[in-house]
């Protein structure tokens, strides 16, 4: 990960060190790097947060400096921006979004022109822009060329794009969903503007919460990282199923009838079987990540469905079915991938995704997701002085083989590095919590007999 961009774009608190002159300049380098050849065609979209319209002014007008047409979706999700970057031939696209975190924070995500995540050696060339050191083919470039008369971009407005998203998605269904009841959590964010529409359009009796965004209500007890509100009218109205997204609706978790969190891992399971059985499932392989809890993997064995492990990330995720063509993969978050159909994790595609399943088997969605057993997890930060030094440590990988034996075939522990601060993440899977706790603290002791623990 560079110094401005992570696995997720450059995020950070807005006009703290995200500010709109970053976002000015980041427009500047998209409109002058993609406009070398022809005129630059670039859109951008943003959720609902108040500091989303200072950026997207700011990245719009630096590109449009730079010469570059600028599309506007307005409020839109992550995934449509995809998805109009690439159907619509744009050289690459741009979402205002923080995704999942409070409103104070924002971020800028970039895509290419397939819609996929920005290759990191474009990224890198962004960041060295950003920090006076750009170079190409061997020579400095000190600053940008302005635009001038009619070179100077357009800024205009795109809503048309996101509505033929909207109607992507409508058309991706195979079922009615008539005579369902079916609660949407919002999270005062991006899926305000899309997912209630989509759903009415397919026949649901669509209920609505925290569909009232304000700038600063994003994802406040809201959402897929605040779900009770939802399990809670979920049960209260009688609800067949109940859906909640993320900020900029790139995730989803579901609720079920009984009020119960479906997390990324049973949606996983839930759509691979029903792709495997319709002889769909591309190399009768999912992807997963090592955070994907052991109970899946059980569920998945008993299932015959194979599986792979990528790092945390989404990224990762989409990278590893790329390279072998899978089908389906994705988080426990709920970032989950349908590479058929999109480039991204789609939270809205992903519900109706499960609705799908729900209605071919006329089966509630307890029921569906009954076979994976969700094992009780501990997770131990240690902060530490050194990363790998502390990780490989002889005595620490002999306490982790320990564990390891100790569990067996009925649990897993999985110690590695954070990526972004200076801890050593432990982990450990069990049929019980106070053993998961127990074993956990074993090596999370061993760290600190062996000096690495930071004062």
């Amino acid at each position: 990960m560079g110094k401005y961009f992570g696995t997720d774009g450059f995020r950070g608190k807005a006009n703290s060190n995200l500010t709109a002159n970053h976002a000015f300049e980041v427009g500047r380098f998209l409109g002058w790097y993609y406009g070398q050849e022809h005129r630059a065609r670039i859109v951008v979209g943003k959720d609902t947060r108040r500091s989303s319209y200072m950026l997207e002014y700011a990245i719009s007008a630096g590109m449009a400096a730079s010469g570059a047409d600028v599309y506007l979706l307005h409020v839109t999700t992550t995934p449509s921006v995809s998805y109009v970057t690439r159907t619509d031939g744009f050289d690459c696209g741009v979402m205002i979004s923080a995704s999942h975190n409070p409103f104070y924070d924002n971020g800028i995500k970039l895509l290419n022109r397939e819609g996929e995540k920005m290759d990191e050696s474009t990224v890198a060339l962004v960041e060295d822009y950003l920090d006076g050191q750009l170079e190409m083919d061997g020579h400095p470039i000190s600053s940008l060329p302005l635009a001038t008369e009619d070179a100077i971009g357009e800024i205009v407005d795109h809503t048309s794009g996101r509505n033929r998203y909207m109607g992507y998605l409508i058309s991706l269904a195979v079922y009615s969903f008539r005579g369902k009841k079916v609660a949407l959590d919002c999270a005062n964010g991006s899926a305000w503007s899309i997912a209630p529409g989509v759903f009415k359009a397919l026949g649901a009796e669509t209920h609505v919460i925290n569909d009232r965004p304000d700038g600063l209500n994003i994802n406040q007890n809201a959402g897929s990282t605040h779900i009770d509100a939802l399990r809670q009218y979920v049960k209260d109205n009688h609800m067949d199923v109940g859906f909640a997204y993320d900020g900029d609706a790139d995730r989803c978790l579901a609720v079920d009838e009984n009020g119960n969190v479906v997390d990324g891992d049973q949606i996983i399971y839930l759509y691979s079987g029903y792709m495997k059985e319709r002889g769909k499932l591309v190399s009768n392989t999912v992807v997963t990540t090592v955070m994907s809890n052991f109970g899946l993997y059980k569920a998945l064995d008993e299932a015959d469905i194979q599986y792979t492990r990528t790092a945390v990330g989404d990224k990762y995720v989409y990278e590893e079915m790329v390279k072998h063509g899978y089908r389906i993969g994705g988080e426990q978050s709920g970032h989950i991938i349908f590479s058929k159909y999109a480039r991204t994790g789609d939270g809205i595609l992903t519900s109706l995704k499960i609705m799908e399943v729900m209605m071919a088997k006329k089966a509630a969605l307890s029921t569906l997701t009954a076979p994976v057993v969700i094992y009780p997890q501990v997770l131990i930060n240690v902060q530490v002085k050194d990363k790998k030094t502390a990780q490989d440590d002889p005595a620490v990988l002999a306490s982790i083989q320990t564990v390891a034996d100790s569990l067996g075939d009925t649990g897993r522990i999985l110690v590695r590095e954070s990526g972004t601060e200076p801890l050593i993440r432990v982990m450990v899977e069990a049929p019980d919590k106070t053993q998961c706790q127990a074993l956990a603290q074993q090596v999370v002791d061993t760290i600190h007999a062996q000096g690495y623990v930071a004062e």
